[in-house]
């Protein structure tokens, strides 16, 4: 590891421990020549599936774009910040799980739409009514009837 300031690369690590509920490692190094300390997180790169779109097109999966879908649909609502950080990284652990090197669009869009049905019903309807495009209220009602089954 370089050091930050002087650009040694001789280091060592006085501390580490885990953060991020175990899925990063924070280290706190010691510079051998110039002695300042510095932080620094490590954490594993896992291979996420490419998203083959409606339109055939496939690109890469964009974890700032699923945020911005949940909060979107969460606007608003009484969801912890935590608990769509947990909702994503759960959604990451499924699409990784199924060993997959693309997925479909629709699938990961029921994923997040099972995630939301589980976090909050008002959010769950919004998404929905966005992906499935819904045309009248009718379509609404219907999606609403099936939360109560």
């Amino acid at each position: 590891m370089f050091c930050p300031f002087c650009s040694e690369q001789e280091t060592k690590v006085i501390d580490s421990r885990l953060v991020s509920q175990g899925h990063q490692v924070r280290r706190r190094r010691e510079c051998m020549v110039c002695h300042e300390r510095f932080t620094t997180f490590e954490s594993a790169e896992l291979v996420m599936p490419r998203v083959i779109k409606r339109d055939g097109s496939r690109e890469p999966f964009n974890e700032d774009k699923l945020r911005a879908g949940l909060q979107r649909a969460l606007e608003k609502r009484p969801v912890s910040t935590e608990k769509i950080e947990q909702c994503i990284l759960q959604l990451k652990s499924t699409l990784r799980a199924t060993g997959e090197r693309e997925v479909g669009s629709e699938l990961l869009g029921n994923l997040i739409m099972s995630a939301l049905k589980e976090l909050d019903k008002v959010a769950y309807v919004r998404f929905a009514s966005v992906y499935r495009s819904f045309e009248d209220i009718k379509e609404f009602g219907e999606e609403i009837a099936k939360l109560g089954d």
